[in-house]
């Protein structure tokens, strides 16, 4: 250690040896410049049409199709979405496609914010259960309202729709106001003939 050479800045009157850092530091320094790109590449940019975003979304829909197996494939009409009204298991399904694409424009609660406010018993373009759906896939109103036939699983519109058409009845107060005429009462109970109320 004698013949260590001291550098010659001093600070807080400390100073330091000019000693070499360990070589194999200097190899996990290379090593980690040298790895990097290769994972950025992988990972991000994507190798033979695969990236993370791409895993994700695949084992979404994966677990999506898993799920509607046990229903298999709804029809978007009044039997179907009356039942699926009172179905809370179901409904959850319905109740996250509503939190992730609708509550921007309706608002979390449905009393609208860009779009109507569909707590109450006025619409611009539904007389029955089975128009919330058809809405939902095909849209409205010059695209004010997008078409999610192509943006989301049948089902889900299904179960969206049956979400949308239970937040009737609780008349929130909207920026809006009421838009639209009247709608007849949607009928009570399930499908199956057994009432609810």
């Amino acid at each position: 250690m004698a013949d260590d050479r001291l550098l010659d800045h001093v600070y807080d009157g400390i100073q330091e040896y000019d000693n070499p850092c360990p070589r194999w530091w200097y190899l996990v320094l290379w090593a980690t410049v040298l790895f990097s790109p290769l994972y950025f590449l992988f990972f991000h940019v994507g190798s033979s049409g695969w990236t993370l975003s791409q895993s994700y979304d695949q084992e979404v829909a994966d677990n999506l199709n898993l799920r509607f197996a046990e229903i298999g494939e709804l029809t978007a009409d009044e039997p179907t979405l009356l039942k699926y009204m009172h179905e809370p298991d179901w409904l959850a399904i319905g109740t996250g496609v509503y939190s992730t694409h609708c509550k921007s424009c309706h608002a979390a609660d449905g009393s609208g914010l860009v779009g109507p406010n569909l707590t109450d018993d006025v619409y611009k373009n539904v007389r029955s259960l089975a128009d919330i759906a058809k809405i939902v896939e095909d849209g409205a109103a010059g695209g004010s309202m997008p078409a999610w036939r192509n943006r989301l699983h049948p089902n889900e519109i299904v179960l969206v729709s049956a979400y949308v058409a239970g937040l009737r009845g609780k008349n929130l107060p909207g920026p809006r106001g009421a838009e639209g005429k009247a709608a007849p009462p949607w009928p009570k109970g399930k499908p199956d003939g057994v009432d609810l109320q």
